[in-house]
């Protein structure tokens, strides 16, 4: 079943008298085939509606948030849309870790323009959601992108903030749940960047919140929520890095610390009316 301007539906469901719709289409931008899923909630029958776009972590696809989250009935209630694509490219001829490791390659796309082979025919997440993503929104959907936020969970955390940072205007709010805050200094970051961007370090830092911050040109506050028993908080996650660099810079930053929760959706499901709810201010 085709929609029009070239998008493909693969599923549609009524939730919260709403509608969370699944779609395919052919990317300029990532030269394969990806996949979103939209909640459009019932006032877009009748109107333009506001946006949140909502980046997803590793291993995730577009169906995590909206499966997981709980998020459709405050955003119906709030008459605010939802867009969540896939994580990265995929497909025949997608590069991906030659050892089918999970935060590098097909789930793993970081959020960045990938520079080096082979990872660059292909990987070019930031200006699919900065660019391609949002002009598709706008044509097929009754969206007003002129009142957009975005947020994101861990890799996609890392995503929405550095989207905001080098984008100024674009968006009226941004948030995450346990961002990857300085992917220039952790695990995950560093094995992803090292072969998307290469092994000068220096080109790291346009992709990285904490370097961002201090050449912020736009001061969008920040809202994150991250637990404190999150298995990856020490190691990849290290908030305490963005807290500091929003200290020296004086930028503003709301960051909760949640006792008890870890990374999972049981996480996000618990929070997200507060997410949901702090973006519709700005948005209004």
């Amino acid at each position: 079943m085709t929609d029009t301007k070239n998008l493909t539906i693969v599923s549609k469901n009524k939730i919260a008298d709403g509608w969370v719709k699944k779609f395919n289409h052919s990317s300029d931008v990532l030269d394969c085939q990806m996949t979103f899923s939209i909640f459009l909630p019932p006032q877009a029958e009748n109107q333009k509606v506001p946006v949140l776009y909502w980046l997803s972590g590793l291993t995730c696809t577009d169906d995590n948030f909206m499966q997981k989250a709980g998020a459709q009935r405050v955003a119906s209630e709030l008459g605010l849309a939802i867009v969540a694509p896939d994580t990265s490219p995929r497909g025949e001829g997608v590069a991906d870790d030659p050892n089918g490791i999970y935060d590098l390659g097909l789930g793993a796309g970081f959020y960045v323009n990938a520079t080096e082979a082979p990872w660059s025919e292909h990987y070019k997440m930031y200006d699919y959601v900065t660019k391609e993503l949002p002009g598709l929104i706008q044509k097929n959907f009754s969206i007003n992108n002129e009142k957009a936020s975005i947020s994101g969970h861990s890799m996609g955390g890392h995503g929405a903030l550095i989207c905001s940072l080098k984008n100024p205007g674009l968006y009226r709010s941004v948030s995450a749940f346990s961002p990857i805050v300085a992917p220039s200094q952790c695990p995950w970051g560093e094995k992803a960047f090292s072969h998307y961007l290469g092994k000068d370090k220096s080109s790291w830092k346009q992709y990285d919140s904490c370097e961002l911050i201090k050449q912020a040109t736009e001061q969008l506050p920040i809202l994150i929520d991250q637990g404190d028993a999150d298995d990856f908080l020490n190691e990849q996650l290290k908030p305490e890095r963005l807290e500091q660099a929003c200290k020296e810079t004086n930028y503003p930053l709301t960051l909760r610390m949640q006792k008890g929760y870890d990374h999972s959706y049981y996480f996000i499901s618990t929070f997200i009316e507060d997410h949901l709810r702090y973006h519709s201010k700005w948005l209004s």
